[in-house]
């Protein structure tokens, strides 16, 4: 069956897109490999690892090994920047998102690459959301944008425990750059948001959860540093100190579980912030002026009023969530929980990226291999993702992915 004209104008963008990507690869070699590893990430095969994108992208069975080998090298050992590709395909993306409106936050989360054995490069036991508990795995932390429509991301690290930075053998077996140099997951995010910011990248608000939200850091350069807005989860452990009326401290400081215990249903007022699949997504929430008391320098006076937000929601015998936000007054509550919840994103982005596009998928051990394959990833969803944007007017439900990864296929 001949191809249609829609058909026709996604292979031509396709094409145009990963030209864009080849000229910062420059290398023939490099170009080819990247095309040939980007088709078997975007086709239909269930395993997006070497071996299998290998035998299918070659049709006589004695030249497989050949290929596969061609990928091994491509990922593993040529040297190419990752930056620069993470870069042009984001922005490649964000230029069609924006058609349909404005980024509306960056979003920091990350997830778990789970693991057999003790090779892959960042490997050991830790906990990781993905799996809900502690287990063997590689994690990775992921800065994305988000449009009220989409979302797309903007650039990925690899967690380096300090135990294989310490491992002079590891290192070397790894491929670990010289220069890495330990870096908590709150490091990594502030990092590739600051390259974020001297790109030029949109986007206003920053969004966390509380093991970002709690790091006095993390909210002072979003705020003070980058001029940006925040609204993170945090820890019941932080500290407050209650607002009057004029915005003057009322009290002493007190940890915001400690401010919640003192509160009661009555205080609570439900809000639904989107539609589920199932019913619609709503909670019970308390909101409080507040400054936060930690020591950082800053005087109480020149630190920006808050608003804390702690929900309880149904069926819970006391408050259990607590956010923080710069937000301003003249936003409605539903406004500002319903930005405050757009993290759930990521979670959308991370089943896309694993269920459709192999993220977890890389067998290799080293280094540059994983940000190889994690770079070649984000750029076919950042392909999908603005097809998926030009196919599909804007709705209150979004269609499902699969539908935009085999045209694009």
């Amino acid at each position: 069956m001949a191809p249609n004209i829609s058909e026709i104008a996604v292979a031509a963008r396709l094409e145009e897109f990963f030209g864009g990507v080849g000229s910062l690869l420059k290398d023939r070699r490099k170009r080819e490999s990247f095309a040939m590893y980007a088709l078997g990430i975007l086709g239909d095969g269930e395993r997006k690892s070497v071996e299998p994108i290998a035998a299918r992208a070659c049709p006589d069975p004695s030249q497989v090994n050949n290929v596969h080998s061609k990928l091994v090298y491509f990922l593993a050992e040529s040297k190419w920047d990752d930056r620069a590709v993470r870069l042009h395909a984001a922005r490649y993306a964000l230029d069609v998102l924006q058609r349909r409106g404005p980024v509306t936050a960056w979003i920091i989360d990350d997830t778990g690459f789970l693991k057999q054995g003790t090779h892959s490069v960042g490997v050991q036991r830790q906990y990781t959301g993905s799996a809900g508990k502690v287990t063997n795995c590689q994690l990775g932390v992921s800065l994305c944008a988000a449009t009220e429509h989409d979302h797309v991301p903007l650039d990925f690290e690899l967690y380096l425990p300090e135990q294989w930075l310490e491992d002079r053998q590891r290192r070397v077996e790894a491929h670990i750059p010289d220069d890495a140099i330990f870096q908590t997951k709150t490091e990594l995010a502030l990092g590739m948001m600051e390259r974020a910011v001297q790109a030029g990248l949109p986007g206003k608000v920053v969004l966390a959860d509380s093991a970002y939200g709690d790091s006095t850091t993390f909210r002072n350069t979003v705020r003070y540093l980058w001029n940006k807005d925040f609204a993170v989860g945090v820890g019941p452990n932080l500290k407050v100190v209650r607002l009057d009326c004029h915005n003057r401290p009322a009290g002493k400081g007190v940890a915001v579980g400690d401010l919640s215990a003192g509160l009661t249903r009555k205080g609570f007022r439900k809000y639904t912030w989107r539609n589920g699949t199932r019913a619609p997504m709503s909670s019970n929430f308390h909101f409080l002026r507040v400054k936060t008391t930690h020591d950082d320098g800053i005087e109480m006076q020149d630190r920006d009023p808050l608003w804390l937000l702690i929900e309880w929601p149904d069926g819970e015998p006391r408050p259990t969530k607590y956010a923080l936000t710069t937000l301003p007054t003249s936003m409605s509550k539903k406004e500002i929980i319903r930005l405050l919840k757009e993290r759930w994103r990521t979670e959308r982005m991370y089943q896309d990226l694993k269920g459709e596009l192999g993220l977890d998928h890389f067998e290799g051990r080293s280094f540059p291999g994983w940000h190889h394959h994690v770079s070649v990833v984000m750029c076919c969803y950042a392909f999908t993702v603005a097809e998926r944007s030009r196919s599909f007017p804007p709705s209150s439900r979004r269609p499902h992915c699969p539908r935009s990864f085999a045209v694009a296929a």
